[in-house]
């Protein structure tokens, strides 16, 4: 099965809880020293940290580190922690006296699944997450489904369960250097379906035609981290991200919604040089590869909700929802 991890360097690590009023986690995406990275938002209801520290305009240029969370806007939290080992490993932006590590961070709304409105993630979840990445072997194996940041995550209007999901692609024709891989994780908690299993999108949002009282639809996000080992500067991780957010339109549907917190970003580790030898060139690779990009991003996303089964407990009472 191939995996964001095919990406040589990158690391994964999850850590979470179920149980006792608990059913949330953190999934950490670690890259290699000197990763470039950016990232596009796109859901009308987003729950973010550090992102603006991503934009092709500011000072900073890598990232040290990408926490997906549960816990809405609580669970951001969780990626102090992540700063916190970052910082204990000598990783960061260089200042005097030491390093601040550049941790973009972003959450799913699963308050209160597991029972408890106040079990979500903190720094402490997010230090193990990223502990685990770093204890991973280079080339290990993701797990996929109700983990990490996956652990609560529903879809369909909490109809389904949804999850982590992660793919790969290859291509071997946009550098001399060798292949470029291409890969994608994705924490599915939608408001939507995939294409064929979903209703009309105003039916999604609003219930049956004809409802006299429609309920409002419950707050989503799918979050997504596209990573290549190719050679990219901020600008176009930026716009590579935003390439990358074809691939969850194609795969959900509604997506992006006021009720949805959609965020992609991108890292490129910088191993192999595209094809720039003409401008014409440069275009064809930079195409290829954001069009992979949305391509993989689709391939997560599916392989995220491939194992999805019916909730058997009633919203608001998910205790006996585990992974």
């Amino acid at each position: 099965m191939t995996a964001i991890t095919d990406v040589p360097g990158l690391r994964v690590g999850h850590a979470g809880r179920t149980g006792e009023g608990w059913l949330s986690g953190v999934t950490v995406v670690l890259p290699p020293p000197g990763t470039v990275g950016s990232v596009d938002v796109r859901g009308g209801g987003p729950g973010t940290h550090e992102t603006d520290a991503l934009d092709p305009t500011t000072l900073s240029r890598t990232v040290d580190a990408v926490v997906l969370t549960g816990g809405s806007a609580f669970g951001l939290a969780s990626a102090h922690g992540a700063q916190r080992w970052c910082e204990e490993n000598g990783r960061g932006f260089p200042v005097t006296g030491g390093v601040v590590p550049i941790v973009p961070a972003a959450a799913i709304f699963d308050l209160g699944r597991g029972g408890n409105f106040a079990a979500r993630p903190d720094a402490a979840m997010g230090y193990a997450a990223t502990e685990d990445a770093a204890a991973r072997k280079e080339g290990h194996d993701v797990e996929r489904g109700n983990i990490g940041a996956g652990t609560g995550a529903l879809i369909g209007r909490g109809t389904y369960k949804g999850g982590i999901g992660t793919a790969s692609i290859t291509l071997e024709s946009i550098s001399a250097d060798g292949p470029v891989v291409v890969g994608a994780i994705a924490v599915v908690n939608a408001l939507g379906l995939p294409f064929d299993a979903s209703p009309a999108p105003a039916e999604a949002a609003h219930g049956p035609a004809g409802a006299t009282a429609p309920e409002p639809p419950p707050l989503n996000t799918t979050l997504v981290v596209v990573a290549t080992n190719a050679i990219l500067d901020k600008a176009e991780c930026k716009r590579t991200a935003s390439a990358a957010h074809a691939g969850l339109a194609r795969a959900l549907n509604p997506s992006h919604t006021l009720a949805d917190g959609d965020t992609v970003f991108c890292l490129a580790t910088g191993a192999l040089a595209l094809d720039r030898g003409s401008e014409a060139a440069r275009q064809v690779s930079l195409i290829t590869l954001q069009s992979a990009a949305a391509d993989v991003v689709r391939l997560a996303i599916l392989d995220g909700i491939s194992r999805a089964e019916p909730v058997s407990t009633p919203a608001g009472e998910f205790g006996a929802y585990g992974r």
